[in-house]
């Protein structure tokens, strides 16, 4: 028998290769968190009584839920941090606001860390408090410490960290 192979280009083979490594996301699946996010932290608590709750969510008993303060890379380099207020439902979570911190916009932050109050994940009051470490010029040798607290009232403080 004679049969006829085909070889492929090694150009061929490697795009292949590469196809094959990617994962392929079904329909309903999550896709990849954005390589522009850098930083994300989750913690804290919220919670709404079911009087002070949306009509969507009658016959609940209490609302509930947790923050994330996340650190987006923007075209320059600098970060744009957004506060998001998350509720966690039987269905999973749901955002119940999202909106970018203008303190830190107004500053164009290179952002190198973000750390809770807490990083065992249990916090006794509801509120939030984080530690966002930056700089505002990229040289420049130590980060600056500013706190991002909400209160049991749900107010948002963005301030100098006081040591």
């Amino acid at each position: 028998m004679n049969a006829s192979v085909k070889r492929l280009t090694p150009a061929a083979a490697l795009t292949l290769f590469a196809l094959a490594c990617v994962p392929a996301y079904a329909a309903g699946d999550s896709p990849p968190v954005a390589e522009t996010v850098t930083f994300v932290v989750s913690t804290g608590f919220w919670e709404e009584p079911a009087e002070e709750a949306d009509t969507d969510t009658a016959g609940a008993q209490t609302r509930r839920g947790y923050y994330k303060l996340i650190a987006v890379r923007q075209a320059d380099e600098t970060a744009e941090l957004h506060l998001q207020q998350i509720e966690a439902t039987a269905e999973g979570p749901k955002i119940v606001s999202s909106a970018a911190l203008e303190e830190f916009s107004a500053m164009k932050p290179y952002v190198t860390d973000i750390r809770p109050e807490n990083s065992s994940g249990i916090t006794t009051q509801p509120g939030f408090f984080a530690t966002v470490y930056l700089k505002t010029d990229p040289k420049a040798s130590e980060p600056e410490s500013w706190t991002v607290l909400i209160d049991d009232l749900g107010e948002i403080k963005v301030e100098r960290a006081t040591n």
